[in-house]
């Protein structure tokens, strides 16, 4: 079977429709796949091979920093790419004004949530105040480690190793608490209660022994163990042990929550320290209704 070349090169260059002056053909448009593809094979490799080579020098420039720089290159690479492929297969970019308009109307319409995220993300990589590591609560209620900062959304994973995608509109606009933003330690307070007349000197000793027997919390120069009093309840005296998550547990404050509250309670159970329950005084006043339901 012999091919037409000539037919199949008059049907490749043969005009489809116009986009201003610009004529849209199979061979452009089979051209304009080749090149995007290409440009986002391009920008993968540039990024994947930035971080590569910060792993392999092992020092200098901090891995967020790295992260973001390759974030923003991989961007650029899309853009110009794209902008350079076009204009080199003949496509006139002046009449690409019509879908430039047409973009704008519909982030009017309904996408300005999705502009609103991509801008955001932008933002977070070049301020730098979210990185990759990062162990945030968001004001939703949702806590977790960062794992990705991407175009459109940031991926936290959970301490439950759920993924949950947040936009990142969420992150510029709502409170974030980002426990790992300027340091590696962060103080949690655990609130406990015991009976009035107990020893308070007691107490404290059963709070720092309880704190010690907990691995992966601080307790140097700078960074405390404490025990305080917090007030006088109705049935019981309030203490709070403070104490300093380091770096092995400040992606866990559920988990240093729970062990310390365990360690806590055989303390004060070895030391003859009281947990009181709740205690509610009722008095019976004498008279006419009280005796009448009394009989």
């Amino acid at each position: 079977m012999e091919w037409d070349w000539s037919a199949i090169y008059d049907w490749v260059n043969t005009p489809w429709f116009s986009i201003g002056e610009t004529d849209i053909t199979a061979g452009r448009l089979a051209g304009l796949v080749f090149i995007l593809v290409f440009v986002w094979w391009v920008a993968y490799m540039l990024e994947t091979t930035v971080r590569r080579v910060h792993v392999r020098a092992g020092h200098g420039v901090s891995s967020s920093t790295v992260y973001a720089l390759a974030r923003i290159l991989r961007y650029m690479v899309w853009i110009i790419g794209t902008i350079v492929g076009l204009n080199y297969l003949g496509f006139d970019l002046a009449s690409f004004a019509i879908i430039g308009g047409a973009i704008g109307v519909g982030i009017g319409l309904g996408l300005q949530n999705l502009f609103s995220n991509v801008v955001s993300g932008i933002i977070i990589l070049l301020e730098k105040t979210l990185k990759v590591g990062d162990f945030v609560d968001l004001q939703q209620g949702l806590t977790g480690t960062v794992t990705e900062i991407g175009v459109r959304y940031t991926r936290v994973t959970t301490n439950d190793e759920v993924d949950v995608l947040v936009p990142n509109s969420e992150f510029v606009n709502a409170r974030v608490t980002n426990w790992t933003f300027g340091g590696a330690y962060r103080r949690i307070g655990i609130p406990f209660s015991v009976a009035y007349g107990s020893d308070k000197e007691l107490v404290r000793e059963a709070g720092a022994a309880a704190a010690a027997r907990v691995e992966g919390l601080i307790d140097d120069g700078s960074h405390h163990t404490h025990v305080l009093m917090r007030g006088l309840g109705e049935s019981a005296l309030d203490f709070e042990l403070g104490i300093w998550l380091g770096p092995t547990l400040i992606n866990r404050p559920g988990a240093a929550r729970s062990a310390c509250l365990w360690a806590l309670e055989e303390e004060l159970t070895k030391r003859g320290i009281e947990i009181p329950y709740p205690t509610r005084e009722v008095r019976v006043r004498n008279g006419p209704a009280s005796a009448a339901a009394l009989a």
